[in-house]
């Protein structure tokens, strides 16, 4: 293990943690993962759902609690570390959402949910880290070609995301299922070579995150072996005290049996992961339940016929409403017994990490 360096800042613990949408991973988790010298991550999708005004102004007030999270999660880091934003690009507010990032000081902006080809257009020429999130070496590539050809840049740093993780997945739901989807084991090296050329072109290194399934530093030490210079967890983080969601919601994580997950759709397109709820029982019986009313958070969602609001159902999750929530988790949540705080989670898996490597 060693440390990486994104931008002239130093992470001495090549761990990011992984954006979870909808109050999971917001300012305080982000500024204690920062803190221990990893990169925290605050996702921008509906941040501002506990804002007094969210019924009303849902862009204000998700903006408003975003430039409040990142200075939070900043004072918190003290300095050390980086803090990051995830924003999706299916979101309705994805490019608002990264440049009132940058205003509020972010250290790195990583975007998945579908291929950030803009990414550098909207970033301008601030002082922050780019990182896209991709699922494939096409992909990789793809966007390489296309940030260096329009902007002249190229990736900061990147991060591949397995079929095992959590929330939205970069793969066809049925390769998900039945376990065609490539996983990590091939796609860091295959990634990996893709990205050499494009080193040689920027005259540095872009460091490559692995995540999806990343649970140990046993883990992480293999995934290095095979190209990767850190990896990324989330799911893992909801049981720290430091984690934003409600005890309720981190106490159904604990709860979980590895047969208690499962792959959804999600109104957004795309496959994703979570725990099987009763809303995701009562949505596999056929049963329908509309929105009442809409805040516009995804272009993808077809508003006028989707069976459920998926904000609507992740903000019940975030509260720990176990009946109407919708439980997102990778694929390893099972293995989840007690909540730690994020200081002893990054000291172990440091320890394990760097045993594997004497």
């Amino acid at each position: 293990m060693q440390a990486v360096t994104i931008r002239g800042r130093t992470l001495q613990l090549p761990i990011l943690q992984g954006g979870m949408g909808v109050g999971v991973s917001l300012g305080g988790l982000a500024g204690a993962v920062a803190a221990c010298g990893g990169m925290g991550t605050i996702s921008t999708a509906v941040a501002g759902f506990n804002e007094p005004d969210f019924d009303r102004d849902p862009n204000g007030a998700n903006l408003r609690a975003l430039e409040r999270e990142i200075k939070k999660a900043k004072e918190l880091a003290g300095g050390l570390g980086m803090v990051a934003i995830n924003a999706m690009v299916a979101t309705a507010q994805y490019a608002d959402s990264i440049r009132t990032a940058i205003k509020a000081g972010v250290d790195a902006v990583v975007c998945g949910a579908g291929l950030a080809v803009d990414l550098p257009a909207i970033a301008g020429d601030a002082d922050v880290a780019l990182a896209p999130i991709v699922s494939s070496s096409r992909a990789a590539a793809t966007l390489c070609k296309l940030w260096y050809k329009r902007f002249g840049v190229l990736p900061d740093f990147m991060v591949v995301e397995g079929p095992l993780a959590g929330g939205h997945l970069g793969f066809e739901e049925q390769d998900v299922k039945n376990g065609s989807a490539q996983c990590l084991e091939t796609l860091v090296p295959a990634i990996t070579e893709q990205l050499r050329p494009f080193e040689e072109l920027a005259g540095r290194p872009i460091p490559l995150f692995a995540a999806g399934g990343v649970y140990t530093g046993e883990d992480a030490a293999r995934l290095e072996q095979l190209g990767a210079a850190g990896v990324q967890l989330a799911t893992r983080f909801i049981g720290t005290y430091e984690c934003d969601a409600s005890p309720a919601y981190k106490q159904a994580m604990l709860d979980a049996k590895p047969e208690d997950v499962r792959i959804v759709h999600s109104p957004v397109g795309m496959p994703g992961r979570a725990l099987n709820s009763p809303l995701i029982q009562r949505l596999a019986a056929g049963e329908t339940f509309p929105p009442k009313r809409c805040v516009n958070c995804l272009v993808p969602c077809k508003k006028t016929d989707t069976i459920y609001c998926i904000a609507n159902a992740l903000i019940e999750a975030v509260r720990g409403n176990w009946q109407e929530g919708l439980f997102f988790c990778g694929a390893n949540v099972g293995r989840m017994t007690k909540l730690v705080h994020v200081r002893e989670l990054m000291d172990e898996l440091a320890a394990e990490w760097r045993k594997q490597t004497q």
